[in-house]
């Protein structure tokens, strides 16, 4: 897997303080998307043990609520297993942190995947520019999303945050 950057103290990608990993590779290429720089999967840098400790380091502030997986898109296919990996082991050694995911696949689309159980919030959808609307949270556009993981999955069908 590729990514272009690691942005610590982030307050845009989720609730809290976050570190924040953005990912290379997205196959939506959503008209208006905020980061196009990252949709060509050879794009970046690679995810390597260095960039593990990175995030990990962060981890261990006790400010840090949790990481957010964005880019690009952290569930296109060539990062899956590294983003559920990842999100497993950040699970066992930091179980109180939150794990936010934003991705242009539907819940529908991705509920299956090995990561989800893991995630804490998921925000889903390609983004709409038709459907902007910068008054929203945590989210670009009205189509999209903002998934309580948990509550989803054990109630069988979705629910949204807010």
């Amino acid at each position: 897997m590729q990514y272009h950057n690691i942005t610590t103290d982030d307050m845009l990608n989720g609730e809290g303080l976050r570190v924040v990993l953005w990912v290379a590779g997205c196959s939506h290429a959503c008209p208006g998307c905020h980061n196009p720089v990252t949709w060509a999967a050879d794009g970046g840098l690679d995810f390597n043990e260095e960039a593990k400790k990175e995030i990990f380091a962060q981890l261990e502030h006790s400010y840090i609520h949790g990481i957010t997986y964005s880019g690009g898109d952290p569930l296109y296919t060539g990062n899956r297993q590294t983003i559920a990996a990842l999100a497993q082991e950040i699970r066992e050694k930091y179980p109180k942190k939150t794990q936010w995911l934003y991705t242009g696949y539907t819940w529908e689309e991705i509920k299956g995947e090995k990561v989800i159980p893991f995630l804490d919030v998921i925000v889903d959808g390609r983004y709409v520019e038709e459907e902007k609307d910068p008054l929203l949270s945590w989210r670009g556009s009205k189509n999209q999303r903002v998934i309580d993981v948990h509550r989803s999955l054990k109630a069988g069908e979705i629910i949204c945050r807010e």
